[in-house]
C-alpha cells in the first residue's frame, strides 16, 4: 500500500468511498443526511485537489486503487486577545473502503497525515466525529485523540 497526495486521476475512486462514507452518517442521521448522494460533486473534488490549503491524501492498494483517504484542512489561526495563533490541521473526513477495513489502513493513513502536520508545523490535529459513529470514535480514541470540546443541538 502507498500514501499520497491525491491527484486527478483518484477522483473515481475518491468518490465511491465518499457515498460509502455518506451512507453511514445518513444511517445515524436521516434528518441531516440524504442518503444515495455524496459530500462533493466530481467537480467539486477536481477544485480541492488544486488548493494547498485543503490537501487530500490517497491511501492505494497495490493493484492502485483508491482504499482510503483522508481530506484535511490547514487552519493557520492567527491569534486573538485570548488565543495563541497557530496552525493547526483539521481532518475533514477520512475514509477506508468497507472491503479493506480491519487491515491497519485507518492507522497508516492517520499516521501518514500526522507526519504531514508536522512537515506543515502544525501544533495539533483536530476533527469532529458524529454521535452515534461510535467505531470512528473509537479509532480516534485509539490514534491518542482526546476530546476538546463538545457541540450540543436543540432539535426544534
Amino acid at each position: 500500500m502507498k500514501i499520497r497526495k491525491a491527484e486527478k486521476k483518484d477522483i473515481k475512486g475518491i468518490m465511491c468511498l465518499l457515498r460509502q462514507v455518506l451512507e453511514i452518517h445518513a444511517e445515524i442521521r436521516p434528518d441531516i443526511f440524504i442518503g444515495g448522494t455524496s459530500k462533493y460533486t466530481e467537480t467539486e473534488l477536481s477544485e480541492i485537489l488544486t488548493d494547498e490549503s485543503r490537501p487530500i491524501y490517497a491511501a492505494l492498494s497495490d493493484d492502485g486503487s483508491v482504499c482510503g483517504y483522508a481530506f484535511c484542512v490547514l487552519e493557520d489561526i492567527k491569534g486573538e486577545n485570548a488565543v495563541y495563533p497557530h496552525k493547526s490541521l483539521y481532518i475533514d473526513d477520512l475514509c477506508v473502503d468497507s472491503r479493506y477495513r480491519g487491515k491497519h489502513i485507518g492507522k497508516e493513513i492517520f499516521d501518514f497525515v500526522k507526519c504531514e502536520a508536522k512537515k506543515y508545523g502544525c501544533k495539533d490535529i483536530t476533527l469532529a466525529v458524529w454521535e452515534g459513529n461510535d467505531k470512528a470514535y473509537a479509532f480516534y480514541k485509539k490514534m491518542g485523540m482526546a476530546e476538546r470540546k463538545r457541540i450540543m443541538e436543540l432539535e426544534l
